[in-house]
């Protein structure tokens, strides 16, 4: 069976730099009837174990440190036994929100993750934070951008450890060389294409965020 992707909706805060927002966040299980991974563990271990099911979690999957995204990794990984992966780079964000655990093990740069014989390719986009990373799965013709690519442009880098100029060139550079067919999803909102957002970067450089 080839692997599909299920999609979840949780909501909580998002914090950093002395301030709180409220955020739904976008919560992918890619996998099988058998196995899956959940890429960003967000506010709601329950939810989230909810749609998986009796499946059994060989990896939960960080995109990046933003407590938004991590905040229920470590509930979901007691429940489950699944070992959490995040990008060395972001280490510094996830012990702001879990001072006392850390992840399983690290994302590096072309790393694979396999998972009910589907290959997701680990693409470090720094830029958002300096750890972010996107899942790249051609099988299914799919890329998982967390908070690099949006419907409507780059994630935002008006905060601590950020960098336009940096996410500008990991979008350039690792998102819109893949096929324009791509579907993005991402870590909020709606998802989108390669092709649609594409046309679009000279305009996003121009705005300067």
């Amino acid at each position: 069976m080839t692997a599909r992707v299920d999609h979840v909706v949780t909501s909580g805060t998002f914090s950093l730099d002395g301030g709180t927002w409220d955020v739904d966040n976008n919560v992918w299980i890619v996998g099988d009837d058998s196995e899956a991974i959940v890429i960003d563990a967000a506010h709601d271990a329950d939810a989230i174990a909810a749609a998986l099911g009796d499946r059994r979690l060989t990896a939960i999957v960080s995109t990046h440190g933003h407590d938004d995204h991590i905040d229920a990794a470590p509930a979901l990984r007691a429940r489950t036994g699944a070992p959490v992966l995040l990008h060395p780079d972001d280490l510094m964000l996830w012990k702001r929100k879990h001072p006392d655990a850390s992840p399983d093990g690290e994302l590096a740069d072309g790393q694979v993750v396999t998972v009910a014989g589907t290959d997701l390719t680990v693409l470090h986009t720094p830029g958002h934070s300096p750890g972010a990373v996107c899942l790249y799965a051609p099988a299914l013709g799919t890329v998982f951008s967390g908070d690099t690519l949006f419907n409507g442009g780059p994630g935002a880098t008006g905060r601590s450890f950020s960098d336009f100029p940096t996410i500008i060139a990991s979008i350039r550079d690792r998102l819109l060389t893949l096929p324009s067919g791509t579907i993005v999803r991402t870590g909020h909102g709606d998802s989108t294409t390669i092709g649609a957002e594409a046309p679009h970067l000279d305009e996003w450089v121009a705005r300067g965020h």
